[in-house]
């Protein structure tokens, strides 16, 4: 999937990317591929979709686009 990172907070390590349709998908720091735990907002991305402990779909691998 491909889609935007709307808001991403460092401190904590949580973020989400935001595809096309507006549907969120939240993620944690640790799921940015190239391993630097820091993205930039408005970066656009591709990432797997896949289900989170919670019970929500969860970006994961996260690359530049």
């Amino acid at each position: 999937m491909s889609g935007t990172v709307s808001q991403f907070d460092a401190h904590v390590g949580l973020g989400s990317v935001r595809l096309a349709d507006g549907r969120e998908f939240p993620f944690h720091c640790t799921q940015i591929a190239d391993g630097t735990r820091t993205i930039t907002v408005g970066a656009e991305v591709e990432f797997d979709g896949i289900p989170g402990p919670l019970g929500r779909w969860e970006a994961a691998n996260i690359k530049p686009a």
